[in-house]
C-alpha cells in the first residue's frame, strides 16, 4: 500500500481567511477587543487570608475578626500597606500585628503560629479552577497578569510565591516596586509591562477600592466574591470558555465549528457508552483540523481530513469516517498527555540529558521495526518487497501534479533513482513519517508515551524510517520548513552526531547499515522535496518559497552523488567501462559537506517486542487498527465508519486503548 499526500489547496486558504474574518466581526460586535487579564493573588487565585484567619481564630480561641482588624485599621497608616510599600520588613510587621492583635483582644495572639499554618495549609494551596482560567486565557493568545503582595520569610528572607509564574506573562510584586494597591501607579506599570491600553484589560479581584481605582483608569472589572460566578462573567467578556483546558488547545476558531450532536451520536452507537455530561471540543492550537474531543471519561483526537476523498491521489491506508457525519471526512485516535518536542535541539532539555532523548527515539524506532508481523496479523498491511519502487513511483506523480516550474535537480531524480533500487529490501511496519516533533514523551524522563502521523504507516523498508528521521542532521538551523541541525555543536549540545544516531538504531535492530545507505537518503529528501513544493503550490502567495523545495532537491542529489561514487568506486577495472555512465551519479556540482558514507556499526541482539492484539471487527460498519508494545506505551490507530473500498482485516483497537 503506497501512501497518499495531501494538499492545501486555494480552497483551505480561503476558509483560513474567512475565519479570521469572522473572528474579527465577533471582537466588534462585543465592543471591545480584550488582550489582557490581570489576576490579584489573594482572594483570586489564591483563597482570601482573612476567611482562613477566622477558621484559625475560633480554633485558636480568639476574638473572630481579630487579625483583620488589626492588618487593616488605620487608613493609608495600616499595618497592610505599610508592608506593601516596604516600610516594614517581615519581622517587623509581625511584631507589630502581635501588638495591634493584643491591644484589640486583651490576650496575647501567636500571630507567627498563625502565618506558618496558613503557609503550610491553605497559602500554597492554588486555586485550580481560577489556574485553569489562566492557561484557558494564555491558550487564547492573550496575555496574563500576576499581582502579588509579595510575602517575605524572615527579615530579609526570601519570597514566597506559592504560584506557578509559569501561567503568566508578567509578575508585579507591590512590596517590591513600593506601591501597594489601590494605588493607581502599580496598575498603570502592570499594563506597561503587558504592552497594552487600560481598556483592552480585565481586572480580576476581591477588593471593591482595588477594583475601583483600575477602573478609574479604565480597565474592566470583574469582582471575586464567588470564583465560580467571577469566571461566569468573565467568560461573558472574552467569548471562549474558561473550563476543559488540555496543553496545546484553546476553543474551537470561530467558522470552524463541527456539530457536536451528530459527533456525539456517532461515538455513542460506536462506543456502546452513553454519558450523561454533553461532549466537549476544543481545537489544537497547532492545526486548524485537529480537534480534542471529552466524551465521556474519554479524550480522543479527531483530525478532520483536508481534501473531499475524489481528490485524494490514492487511498488511505486506513479506511475514514463517512462525509455524512461531520461534512468531511475525520479519523478518531486516542489521546495521550505529554511533551512535544517540535524542536530537535531540545531546548527544554538539559544538555546532559539529551542523549538519552534520542536513544529513546531510536529504540521506539526500532521496537516499531521489530514487530512480528504474523502475531499482530498485519501481514497483509501492504505488499512485500517493493516499497521502494512503489515509492518513488508514487511520489514522482506527485511532483508531477503540484510542479510549478523546472528544478533541475528534481529531474535528475527522477531519472536517477529508479536505476538505482536496492536489490533486496527487508519488510517491516514503516511509520512513514518517522521524527522528533511526532513523539509524545513523558514530561520530566526519557520515555516515549505514544507515537504521531501514521498516516502514511504501511509495510515496507525500515531503512526509509531510519533516513527520514535522520533527515534533521542535514538540514540548516534556521530552515523554515524543518529545521535542523546542520552545522550546529552537536557536542555542546549534547546530541548525538549523524552517525551515532544511526549506530544506537542499528545496535538495537542487530543490523549493519546498508552500504547504499546514500541512496536511502537521497530518496527521503527526494520525498520531502515534493512535499515542500506541493505546500508551495497549494499556498497563499508569499507563505511558502519555491526556494525551500529546490534546496532540499540539491540537498537529495548531493547525497545521489556520494552513492554514485560509491557504486564507481566498487566496480571492478574491467566493468568500469562496460558500465552506462547514466547508472552513476549523473550531472550536478559536488558540494562537500560534513557528512559522508557512515560506517557500519556492529550487531547486536534483535529486541523481543511482544505485542497485545487481536483480529476482529470494531462494532460493525466501524473498523480499528491498533497495536500496543508492551513496557513502552506506543500505541497507534484509527477509528473509522463507512469505508471507502474494501478494507483490509485489522486488529481491534481496545475501547480502553481507543485511537
Amino acid at each position: 500500500m503506497v501512501p497518499s499526500m495531501y494538499l492545501r489547496s486555494s480552497a483551505r486558504a480561503q476558509s483560513l481567511l474567512c475565519a479570521g474574518l469572522q473572528q474579527l466581526l465577533l471582537q466588534q460586535s462585543r465592543g471591545v477587543s480584550y488582550k489582557a487579564v490581570v489576576f490579584e493573588e489573594s482572594g483570586v487565585l489564591l483563597p482570601a487570608p482573612h476567611r482562613t484567619a477566622t477558621d484559625w481564630e475560633a480554633q485558636s480561641c480568639i476574638p473572630s475578626g481579630t487579625i483583620q482588624q488589626a492588618a487593616l485599621s488605620g487608613g493609608e497608616n495600616s499595618l497592610s500597606l505599610q508592608y506593601s510599600r516596604g516600610e516594614l520588613t517581615a519581622v517587623e510587621f509581625l511584631q507589630e500585628l502581635g501588638q495591634q492583635c493584643f491591644e484589640i483582644a486583651n490576650v496575647r495572639v501567636p500571630v507567627h503560629s498563625f502565618l506558618w499554618d496558613l503557609i503550610r495549609n491553605e497559602m500554597i494551596k492554588q486555586l485550580p479552577i481560577m489556574a485553569e482560567a489562566a492557561q484557558c486565557i494564555r491558550a487564547e493568545g492573550l496575555k496574563t497578569a500576576l499581582l502579588s503582595h509579595n510575602l517575605c520569610l524572615g527579615d530579609g528572607g526570601r519570597r514566597f510565591l506559592p504560584l506557578d509564574q509559569q501561567h503568566f506573562d508578567v509578575v508585579v510584586e507591590s512590596r517590591q516596586e513600593g506601591m501597594p494597591r489601590p494605588n493607581p501607579g502599580i496598575y498603570k506599570l502592570c499594563l506597561e509591562r503587558l504592552g497594552v491600553q487600560p481598556q483592552e484589560s480585565i481586572l480580576l479581584d476581591s477588593s471593591s477600592q482595588n477594583l475601583k481605582a483600575a477602573a478609574q483608569l479604565g480597565m474592566k472589572t470583574v469582582k471575586v466574591d464567588n470564583p465560580e460566578a467571577a469566571l461566569k462573567e468573565l467568560e461573558t467578556h472574552l467569548g471562549f470558555p474558561l473550563q476543559g483546558f488540555v496543553p496545546y488547545t484553546r476553543s474551537v476558531r470561530p467558522g470552524m465549528e463541527i456539530p457536536k450532536d451528530r459527533l456525539q451520536k456517532y461515538l455513542e452507537d460506536v462506543l456502546g457508552a452513553h454519558p450523561t455530561a454533553p461532549l466537549e471540543l476544543r481545537q489544537f492550537d497547532h492545526s486548524t483540523r485537529s480537534y480534542l474531543v471529552k466524551f465521556g471519561g474519554r479524550l480522543l483526537v479527531l483530525k478532520k481530513e483536508e481534501e473531499p476523498p475524489e481528490r485524494l491521489i490514492s487511498s488511505p491506508l486506513v479506511p475514514i469516517c463517512s462525509p455524512s457525519i461531520l461534512g468531511t471526512p475525520f479519523y478518531l485516535l486516542e489521546h495521550r498527555a505529554g511533551h512535544i518536542h517540535h524542536a530537535v535541539s531540545l531546548p527544554a532539555v538539559p544538555p546532559h540529558r539529551r542523549g538519552a532523548w534520542y536513544g529513546a527515539m531510536a529504540n521506539v524506532l526500532a521496537r516499531i521495526h521489530s514487530l512480528d508481523l504474523g502475531a499482530a496479523k498485519l501481514q497483509d498491511l501492504g505488499e512485500h518487497g517493493n516499497y521502494i519502487q512503489q515509492q518513488v513511483e508514487t511520489w514522482t506523480k506527485q511532483y508531477r501534479a503540484v510542479e510549478t516550474h523546472l528544478i533541475p535537480a528534481m529531474e535528475r531524480l527522477i531519472q536517477w533513482l529508479p536505476l538505482h533500487f536496492p536489490e533486496s529490501q527487508k519488510t517491516t511496519v514503516v511509520h512513514g513519517d518517522f521524527r522528533m516533533d511526532h513523539l509524545v514523551f513523558h514530561p520530566d524522563r526519557p520515555e516515549v508515551l505514544a507515537v504521531l502521523g501514521w498516516k502514511f504507516a504501511t509495510l515496507g523498508d525500515p531503512m526509509c524510517d531510519l533516513a527520514n528521521n535522520c533527515m534533521s542532521f542535514f538540514l540548516p538551523a534556521h530552515f523554515g520548513a524543518r529545521r535542523g541541525l546542520r552545522k550546529c555543536d552537536l557536542g555542546h549540545l549534547g546530541i548525538p552526531t549523524a552517525e551515532e544516531y544511526s549506530q544506537m538504531y542499528c545496535g538495537l535492530m542487530g543490523v549493519e547499515l546498508p552500504e547504499n545507505w546514500n541512496f536511502y537518503l537521497a530518496f527521503a529528501f527526494f520525498r520531502l522535496a515534493v512535499v515542500l513544493q506541493g505546500r508551495h503550490r497549494g499556498s497563499l502567495e508569499g507563505d511558502s518559497s519555491p526556494k525551500d523545495a529546490e534546496f532540499v532537491a540539491e540537498l537529495a542529489w548531493d547525497f545521489a552523488i556520494k552513492e554514485g561514487f560509491r557504486v564507481f568506486e566498487s566496480l571492478p577495472p574491467t566493468k568500469l567501462l562496460a558500465r552506462h555512465s547514466s547508472t552513476w551519479a549523473g550531472q550536478g556540482p559536488f558540494l562537500s559537506r560534513s557528512y559522508s558514507t557512515w560506517a557500519r556499526p556492529g550487531a547486536a541482539p534483535v529486541p523481543t517486542v511482544p505485542l497485545v492484539t487481536a483480529p476482529s471487527s470494531l462494532l460493525g460498519m466501524a473498523q480499528g487498527l491498533g497495536c500496543k508494545m508492551e513496557n513502552t506505551g506506543i500505541q497507534w490507530g484509527f477509528l473509522s465508519s463507512h469505508p471507502r473500498g474494501t478494507p483490509r482485516p485489522l486488529p481491534e483497537v481496545q475501547v480502553r486503548h481507543l485511537c
